[in-house]
């Protein structure tokens, strides 16, 4: 959908690809987007910073972080002292939930950015879930997007005084990632700036190994383009 001049809209920016081209699209369709990063205690860190710079390049209108501390929870590879899987093949990718996956993690990314949206009368929050090339995360599928939607007109001031109707887009949900690389090249994302590994050192090199950077290697192969992705490996 194309906005109207000005209007604004939340975009969840993890720093990774699939949330820098959300933002992208975001900011071609016109909105004025917000970016809202999450210092969930991750232990890729490094797509923070990336999440900073890609902000200020693509376009955002402002760049907040908001710290919520999962390691309190734990139970993921992200969050806690547990090993991330690596060189697993596609069939094994989809087999079974990963230990990457963070107990409801975009279930608390999205209530913080409806939060955000209430304060800046937003109505239209935006996050880069894919459901076709992702590691079987339940809270990247339709089901879920379309529920949380649901959610959001019922538990807020904004939606039960009608003051707008609350979307959640997620223009990836569908897309492969060679489409998904394929659409930020044409919207000028620079991929060089992004960071998606589950492991990724300090300065932002990527394991290679990880399910994270099997799937984007395998995209850009498939898009045809050069791997802008600095590797340890």
């Amino acid at each position: 959908m194309e906005a109207r001049p000005g209007q604004p809209a939340v975009v969840l920016l993890s720093g990774g690809l699939d949330s820098a081209t959300t933002l992208a699209i975001a900011v071609d369709q016109g909105f004025q987007a917000h970016a809202l990063s999450v210092d969930y205690g991750q232990r890729h860190r490094a797509e923070l910073a990336a999440a900073a710079r890609l902000a200020v390049a693509l376009g955002a209108a402002s760049h907040r972080v908001v710290r919520v501390d999962l390691r309190a929870i734990g139970g993921s590879a992200l969050t806690a002292d547990l090993p991330v899987p690596v060189n697993r093949d596609a069939p094994s990718m989809a087999a079974e939930i990963p230990i990457t996956y963070v107990p409801a993690r975009n279930t608390v990314l999205l209530a913080l950015a409806l939060g955000l949206a209430e304060t800046l009368a937003a109505f239209d929050l935006f996050i880069g879930v894919n459901a076709v090339d992702y590691s079987g995360y339940p809270d990247c599928r339709p089901e879920f997007i379309a529920a949380f939607e649901r959610l959001a007109n019922l538990a807020t001031q904004a939606g039960v005084e009608s003051r707008g109707v609350f979307r959640i887009h997620a223009p990836l949900l569908h897309w492969s990632k060679e489409a998904i690389i394929r659409a930020g090249l044409r919207l000028g994302v620079d991929y060089g700036m992004t960071v998606s590994c589950y492991q990724a050192d300090e300065t932002g090199r990527a394991c290679g190994q990880c399910d994270a950077c099997l799937l984007r290697r395998a995209g850009f192969a498939a898009a045809g383009v050069t791997d802008p992705t600095r590797y340890v490996i």
